[in-house]
C-alpha cells in the first residue's frame, strides 16, 4: 500500500479526533509511550535527551528522570517497576524508589547501534529491535528468553512498528528507512515467528520532493481491538489506521511534522496519545509548529489493546 499524503483527513467530531496537547513539556525525540493501567498514567522516553517521563492522569507537567544513556523504549514489569532497554544494555528502574539497576549488557556493539522500539507480548516476553547509527541494514529484532537476548530476525536498518493482532497470531514489525511494515505469523506458546511479508509499503521521499508532499515513513505503532493498526508517519505529519489487510481506513492530519508513536490510554483505552519530535527540525518549522516534541492526545471511537507487562528474566 502506498500512502496518499493528500487524501481527505478524518472528519473531526465534537468527541473524536480532536487533537490537543496532553502536556506542553517538549522532548527532543519522544518515544515509546504506554498507558500504565495500575498507575493510571502515561510513561514515555526522550531518546537523545536520555530521560524517562511519567505524565499522571489530569496532570499538565510530567515527572522527569535522567537516565545514563539513550533509552530505546520503556516497558512495564510484572511485579512493579519498568524495563528500559538502553544503548548500554537492559536496565530496571523503580519510579517509586528511584532504584536503577543494570540487568544485561547489549547483544551488539554499542558504538555502532542501539536499542529502539520494544514491547512485551501477552506471555511477558520482551521483544526489542535495534537501529544502526550508520543507517546500514544491520539491525535485528531480539526476544528476551531466560535472561538472554536471542536474535529472531535481522537485515533491516531501523526496527519499529512492533505490535500484535488481537488474536495474538500475527506480529507487526517495520523498517522505517525502508518505508515498509511487515507482518509475520506468531506462535504465542513458543514465541516463534514465521516468514515476514510486506503488510504496507510507502513511497520514499524524492531527492527534490518538498516535505509538504511527502507522506512520511512508518515509525511506532499501536493496535486496536478491531485489529486496526495505527502508525505514526515520521515527517509525514499524519497518523494512519490500516485494516488487518493493509488498507487505509483512517488518516488523521497532525499539527506537527514528526509523530513518532501512538498508544491507547485512559480508563477506557479510547484516548490515543502520540509522542512527537523536535530534534534537528528547522527554526521555521518549530516556530510554525509549537507543539513539536510534545505529547498529543485525542479521543477515538475504537478502544486499543492494553499494554502487556514484561517478565524478568523473561
Amino acid at each position: 500500500m502506498t500512502s496518499q499524503p493528500h487524501a481527505d483527513p478524518t472528519t473531526s467530531t465534537d468527541e473524536f479526533f480532536r487533537l490537543e496537547p496532553a502536556s506542553l513539556t517538549p522532548a527532543l525525540l519522544g518515544e515509546s509511550p504506554f498507558w500504565h493501567p495500575l498507575e493510571q498514567c502515561l510513561y514515555y522516553v526522550d531518546i537523545p535527551g536520555k530521560a524517562l517521563f511519567r505524565l499522571d492522569s489530569g496532570a499538565a507537567t510530567p515527572t522527569r528522570w535522567a537516565l545514563n544513556d539513550e533509552p530505546g523504549c520503556v516497558v512495564p514489569l510484572v511485579g512493579g517497576g519498568l524495563l528500559i532497554p538502553q544503548r548500554n544494555g537492559l536496565w530496571r528502574f523503580d519510579p517509586a524508589t528511584g532504584e536503577y539497576l543494570k540487568l544485561l549488557d547489549p547483544p551488539y556493539d554499542a558504538s555502532k547501534r542501539r536499542f529502539n522500539d520494544g514491547k512485551a507480548d501477552a506471555q511477558g516476553r520482551l521483544w526489542v529491535g535495534t537501529i544502526d547509527d550508520a543507517r546500514q541494514p544491520e539491525s535485528a529484532l531480539y526476544c528476551l528468553r531466560e535472561g538472554v537476548f536471542v536474535p529472531m530476525k535481522d537485515g533491516i536498518t531501523t526496527s519499529n512498528g512492533l505490535g500484535w493482532s488481537p488474536d495474538g497470531r500475527s506480529m507487526y514489525w517495520a523498517d522505517t528507512k525502508a518505508h515498509e511494515i511487515y507482518r509475520m505469523a506468531f506462535d504465542a506458546a513458543s514465541g516463534t515467528l514465521g516468514e515476514r511479508e510486506v503488510f504496507a509499503r510507502f513511497a520514499p521521499r524524492g531527492a527534490d520532493q518538498p516535505l509538504e508532499t511527502y507522506g512520511g515513513r512508518p515509525d511506532g505503532a499501536a493496535v486496536d481491538v478491531e485489529g486496526g493498526y495505527w502508525v505514526a508517519m515520521m515527517e509525514g505529519q499524519q497518523l494512519l489506521r490500516l485494516s488487518p489487510s493493509g488498507e487505509l481506513l483512517t488518516r488523521v492530519e497532525l499539527p506537527v511534522r514528526c509523530a513518532t508513536m501512538p498508544t491507547f490510554g485512559g480508563a477506557d483505552l479510547r484516548t490515543i496519545f502520540v509522542t512527537t519530535a523536535r530534534e534537528k527540525r528547522s527554526e521555521a518549522e518549530l516556530a510554525a509548529q509549537p507543539w513539536a516534541g510534545c505529547v498529543l492526545k485525542m479521543r477515538v471511537p475504537v478502544a486499543g489493546l492494553p499494554v502487556q507487562f514484561a517478565r524478568w528474566p523473561g
